[in-house]
């Protein structure tokens, strides 16, 4: 068992607060939970978002069957809260009239969640956004030498907790497979009435083959067949599921920058792997630069997520083709890191330095990538 960065949920537990975990399906939200519980030597009640009568008296709003609900325990748990109508109501219920109560609730689908129990519980809640496995995660159990030799499978198969657990790589192609087929898009086909599955699995396949390309949504308008603003819709909602990340281009007003378009990158680069059907090694892939790209990028920003490094995220890109791949704006100042597989020296962009005098650039590779996102 891996230890997860939120291990000890002791640490974040206060009375008078709500813990609020989100993450994708089955990055081990849940395993998480129940681990604690089982270790907190605090007398809990484990409740599930989906059960009925746990549904009923949250939905009641009554003050006092809330209490008698969670009389006699130190710990409230409700897992997959997304799931109850109005749990940030009901929680700020239970926070504001039972003293001392402590409460973690975990969810999955964000938008669903940050809707329901953000507004309700401003200033009440505690926010921990869990992600598939992350490499600082893994170097409780390996060393940055043996970390780098599984480099390859991290990047094909990607690192949700189940697929790592897996021995056989045919395994762990079978589990993304049904991890796409069955969980990936659950979220937004019951909650926001999207029709199918077809059309956000075609989305997907256009996007997965233009990791770390400038998107166009005129472009993807005309290949999937559907208005502008649907796609801009279903990829608002693939962001909220924890499907994409969007990478927006950073600009300070200058002509010759492009901040319009947006880049967009996988959670996970073993699911933008299912969705294309390619498990291929990397000796037989075209697409090594987006994957290579794809992975820095999640896994820099689960490094700025668990160690508070707090930073706005871009690219930078001239209409002369001069490009950034990745920009941090933190504590005042530019930082910019080129992504290269390959170890051998490559020119920095020095226009970039030249237009933002004071910034830093450099290049991230198979050599140092473990210092940048660990």
């Amino acid at each position: 068992m891996i230890p997860r960065i939120y291990e000890d949920l002791g640490h974040y537990i206060s009375p008078g607060r709500v813990i609020v975990i989100y993450g994708p399906r089955r990055v081990g939200k849940t395993v998480l939970l129940t681990g604690f519980l089982n270790r907190s030597g605090l007398k809990y009640k484990l409740d599930n978002g989906d059960d009925i009568s746990v549904q009923e008296v949250f939905n009641s709003q009554s003050i006092n069957r809330i209490r008698r609900f969670t009389e006699g325990y130190e710990l409230i748990a409700i897992d997959e809260a997304q799931n109850i109508e109005n749990i940030g109501l009901g929680l700020k219920i239970l926070v504001d009239n039972v003293p001392d109560i402590k409460v973690i609730a975990t969810g999955s689908a964000s938008f669903e969640l940050a809707n329901k129990v953000g507004e309700p519980l401003t200033g009440r809640q505690t926010t921990l956004k869990l992600y598939p496995i992350a490499q600082l995660e893994l170097l409780s159990q390996y060393n940055k030498y043996e970390l780098s030799q599984k480099l390859e499978e991290y990047l094909i198969y990607g690192s949700y907790p189940e697929v790592l657990n897996i021995d056989t790589l045919k395994g762990k192609a079978d589990y993304l497979r049904e991890l796409v087929n069955s969980y990936l898009l659950k979220d937004i086909l019951t909650l926001e009435q999207v029709k199918g599955s077809k059309i956000l699995l075609d989305l997907l396949r256009l996007i997965a083959f233009q990791v770390g390309s400038e998107v166009s949504l005129n472009e993807l308008s005309r290949n999937l067949g559907i208005d502008v603003k649907t796609v801009r819709r279903y990829l608002d909602l693939l962001e909220k599921a924890f499907v994409l990340i969007n990478l927006r281009g950073f600009s300070r007003n200058l002509r010759s920058e492009i901040k319009e378009k947006s880049k967009y990158y996988f959670y996970d680069t073993g699911i933008r792997n299912a969705v294309i059907s390619n498990f291929n090694p990397i000796n037989l892939r075209d697409d090594i630069g987006k994957l290579w790209e794809n992975f820095l990028i999640i896994e820099r920003i689960k490094k700025q997520q668990y160690q508070k490094l707090y930073a706005n995220n871009y690219f930078w890109r001239t209409w002369e083709q001069k490009e950034v791949d990745f920009v941090e704006e933190r504590e005042g100042q530019l930082f910019g890191y080129e992504f290269k597989y390959s170890a051998a020296k490559d020119r920095l962009p020095r226009d970039f330095l030249n237009t933002y005098p004071g910034s830093d650039l450099s290049v991230v590779n198979t050599e140092n990538y473990l210092d940048f996102v660990s």
